[in-house]
C-alpha cells in the first residue's frame, strides 16, 4: 500500500524498515503513523528504522513518533521503537571491541617481534612491546593479529593459538569493554617494513630483554603477559587451538579449546573422511 512503509518482519515479531529513496518528511510521517497503527494490531514490538545519510531530514519526525538513536554506522543511523505494552527486549548496541596481541616468535634465533608506537598510551615511554591491534567487523581473530602483524611490521606470519585473554571496562570512548587476545604467530618472513604512521621501530629481540623491561617488571598486567610469553617460548605453556566449525548457513566459525584437545579432534575429522 503507497500509505504504508515497506517493512522486513524478524523471528522476534520486530521489522525492519530501510529508507531506500527521498521522501518529504510531512508524507514521512504520515505513512510512518499508519504503519504503526498497522503494525500494533499484528502484534509487532520491535520496529527498527534504518535511516541512510542522505535521508537524515527523516530522524527529526522519527523521534517526533516515539523512535530513539540505537546506534551509526559510516553510512546509516539506526532508530528503534518498541510499540508493544510487553517489557522492551531490544538489544543494547555493540558494548565490546576486540583487541589482538601478537607474540611472533622466531625459533631459530629465540627472538620476538617487537614494536615502539608513535602514538597512543606508550607514546615517548621508550617501550619495545608486541604488535596489537583491534578486529575488524565480521574479521576472525587470527586473521585480524595475521593482518595487524603484517600492516604493522611487514613481517608475514599464520596464527597457531591464543595464548590469554584479557578483559577491561571503559576501554574506547570510555563506555565500551575491550577483549583482548593474546595470540601466538609462526613467522613465514622476517624482513620488517614498519608502519610510517603508527610503528617509530620495529626489530627482533631476544625473549629475556623483552621480559626484563622495567615497564613489563612495573606493570602487573604486562608483566604476567610477558611471563605467558616467556614460558611459551620455552615450550612450556600451551594455549588455545582453534576448531573450525561449519554452520547450517554454511558459513565457518571456530572454537577455541586446549591445543591437546584440538589435536585430537583434528585426528578424529581427518581419520573419518
Amino acid at each position: 500500500m503507497d500509505n504504508l512503509l515497506k517493512g522486513e518482519a524478524d523471528n522476534y515479531d520486530g521489522v525492519t524498515v530501510t529508507i531506500s529513496e527521498a521522501m518529504d518528511a510531512q508524507v514521512f510521517t504520515e505513512k510512518l503513523k499508519a504503519s504503526l497503527s498497522i503494525w500494533k494490531e499484528e502484534g509487532k514490538k520491535g520496529i527498527w528504522l534504518n535511516l541512510p545519510l542522505k535521508y537524515a531530514n527523516l530522524v527529526e519526525p522519527a523521534v517526533s513518533e516515539g523512535f530513539r538513536y540505537h546506534h551509526a554506522e559510516p553510512e546509516y543511523l539506526m532508530l528503534v521503537s518498541w510499540i508493544s505494552e510487553t517489557p522492551d527486549t531490544i538489544p543494547a548496541n555493540a558494548s565490546h571491541v576486540v583487541g589482538v596481541g601478537a607474540l611472533v616468535f622466531c625459533k631459530k634465533t629465540g627472538e620476538v617481534l617487537v614494536v615502539q608506537e608513535k602514538s597512543g598510551y606508550f607514546k615517548d615511554k621508550n617501550v619495545w612491546k608486541l604488535p596489537t591491534g583491534v578486529i575488524n567487523e565480521g574479521e576472525d581473530i587470527g586473521a585480524g593479529v595475521v593482518r595487524e602483524v603484517k600492516e604493522e611490521t611487514g613481517v608475514i606470519a599464520d596464527f597457531v593459538e591464543v595464548l590469554a585473554i584479557r578483559q577491561s571496562h571503559q576501554a574506547f570512548l570510555k563506555k565500551k569493554s575491550d577483549i583482548f587476545f593474546l595470540c601466538v604467530l609462526s613467522p613465514r618472513s622476517y624482513e620488517i617494513t614498519e608502519q610510517k604512521s603508527e610503528i617509530l621501530n620495529a626489530k627482533w629481540m631476544p625473549v629475556q630483554e623483552y621480559v626484563d623491561q622495567p615497564f613489563n617488571q612495573k606493570k602487573e598486567m604486562f608483566k604476567l603477559m610477558a611471563e605467558i610469553c616467556q614460558k611459551k617460548c620455552a615450550g612450556v605453556y600451551s594455549g588455545f587451538s582453534t576448531v573450525p566449525i561449519s554452520t547450517s548457513t554454511g558459513k565457518q566459525s571456530f572454537i577455541f579449546c586446549n591445543a591437546d584437545h584440538a589435536d585430537r579432534v583434528r585426528v578424529r575429522a581427518s581419520t573419518s573422511l
